[in-house]
């Protein structure tokens, strides 16, 4: 996989707490690493996150994705989380990959974001989506039907369901490559093009507007809004409490702070922010009838290898067929009985993510470049000299694990200075039963996302952070406050 950022892929972030140039920075840049790179060390870390280790829920893969979801015997590490919904894991992702630009996989860098955050400030503004608006890029919008204010769609095959528009060789034409990384992240990509698709209708017949231009840039600026609400209301809600998010709200910020604009604090981009990793599920219901006969279509969230390149039995992105869609009432509640809950927050990773397929993960070698997922996380430690989660607890003076909470560390002399990372799923799991962020983990990616947004002058937080919702919500009995991402998937007319 290529390098895109414009610094070298060694480079590390000076150990200061701003770095307003490159667009990424340190919250704690005081701290000292966890640990020395040393070859012991690299061992310890790489024995934590091996196949099979103590971070492998030891799915039994072989039995194929339909007994991975209907028994739960096989899956038991991977736990349910009461309180969220599968598709969060997946808003998630596509939240992420909104903050900054990064041309390489989110599921797996081999640059890491801080690098390639100079692409442009970081932001919560969907450049993901409307790339450089219908002028800079037009080839995503529909020039003909949608006056080049609507985004292009193509038929699945399956009819009245979407594809991203794609060139000959199954390039998806978006904003942002890496949402089309899986199907899911592909079909979420989907439903925020016909989101503003919609809403340039709404702005048309309701607002009426007439001019293109005006036309596209309240559109623009309403799917923005209703957006960043519910990445603060339900999103961050969810993740990290409302306790929390209405502190940071109302109290302001503590740790993340900048001198100019804001930056991706490495603290959060390689470690607190992958807690989605633990959250993944080896294997997911994409639709109820996306087979022949009617039948859903169960699919791995990946096959090593695949026996079919072009409609493989995974939920590999990249493709086009009849049965590569979502249907959102099994990743969302939509209150009939469909949905899945998501895996919770722990030191448990999918077995899947333990041997990353070539698509991801090229050449790899044991020590150097290992396929598992935790131990390319657990390296990067190393690599961009992160603070262990003690001090970083003991810096925001909140509770720090004890020794015993982390006692399967202790061989590795881990149990007092654990990697960032595994300390803050830990206290997911600890600390809060593994249904949301602990509050080391909480507090930093609630005052990220709203500080990202705080800072962005176009943001709702920034110029009316009184507005609430207009667009209508699913549910008649609640209020436009209410409004989630089932409102937002309905009024886009995919669920």
């Amino acid at each position: 996989m290529a390098h895109h950022g414009v610094y070298p892929h060694d480079i590390v972030p000076p150990k200061s707490q701003y770095f307003d140039s490159g667009r990424f920075g340190r919250m704690f840049g005081k701290l000292p690493p966890f640990a020395a790179d040393t070859p012991e060390v690299r061992a310890a870390l790489l024995d934590i996150g091996k196949p099979g280790g103590i971070m492998d829920a030891r799915d039994k893969l072989s039995e194929g994705p339909i007994k991975l979801i209907t028994d739960p015997a096989l899956s038991a590490k991977n736990s349910n989380n009461a309180t969220m919904t599968a598709g969060f894991t997946f808003l998630g992702q596509f939240l992420d990959h909104d903050m900054t630009f990064d041309p390489t996989s989110s599921l797996e860098r081999q640059v890491d974001p801080e690098h390639i955050s100079n692409f442009r400030t970081p932001s919560l503004a969907l450049d993901n989506v409307y790339g450089a608006g219908p002028g800079g890029s037009p080839h995503l919008y529909d020039q003909v039907a949608g006056r080049g204010i609507k985004f292009l769609l193509e038929e699945t095959g399956t009819p009245g369901k979407h594809d991203l528009p794609r060139n000959s060789q199954s390039v998806a034409l978006i904003g942002d490559p890496r949402n089309d990384e899986n199907l899911i992240l592909s079909q979420l990509q989907v439903a925020f093009l016909k989101f503003h698709n919609a809403a340039v209708e709404h702005v048309k017949t309701k607002i009426k507007l007439t001019k293109p231009d005006q036309i596209f840039n309240e559109a623009q600026r309403l799917v923005r809004w209703h957006y960043q609400w519910l990445v603060i209301h339900e999103f961050l809600k969810k993740t990290c409490g409302s306790t929390v998010v209405e502190d940071v709200l109302e109290n302001g910020r503590k740790f993340y702070k900048w001198h100019n604009e804001p930056f991706i604090p490495v603290e959060f981009s390689v470690a607190v922010y992958r807690f989605g990793h633990s959250q993944v599920r080896p294997s997911y219901r994409a639709n109820f009838n996306g087979n022949p006969g009617g039948q859903p279509f169960f699919g791995m969230i990946f096959d090593p290898t695949p026996s079919n390149a072009t409609d493989p039995d995974d939920l590999s992105g990249g493709r086009r067929a009849p049965r590569r869609f979502i249907d959102w009432p099994t990743f969302f509640d939509f209150s009939d009985g469909n949905v899945r809950p998501n895996k919770k927050v722990d030191t448990t990773l999918s077995t899947a993510l333990f041997k990353l397929p070539a698509s991801v993960v090229s050449n790899p070698d044991p020590k150097s470049n290992p396929a598992s997922l935790a131990q390319r996380n657990l390296l990067r430690h190393l690599t961009f000299s992160l603070p262990s989660g003690q001090r970083v607890a003991k810096a925001m003076s909140l509770p720090v694990l004890s020794a015993g909470d982390l006692a399967d560390l202790q061989p590795h002399g881990m149990d007092d200075r654990t990697p960032l990372w595994f300390y803050i799923l830990r206290e997911a799991g600890v600390m809060e039963n593994g249904e949301r962020l602990g509050p080391v983990g909480a507090r930093i990616v609630a005052e990220v996302f709203i500080g990202l947004l705080q800072g962005d002058r176009g943001s709702y937080l920034s110029q009316d952070p009184d507005w609430e919702p207009s667009f209508p919500t699913l549910d008649p009995s609640k209020t436009r406050e209410d409004f989630t991402i089932i409102d937002l998937l309905r009024f886009a007319g995919v669920a």
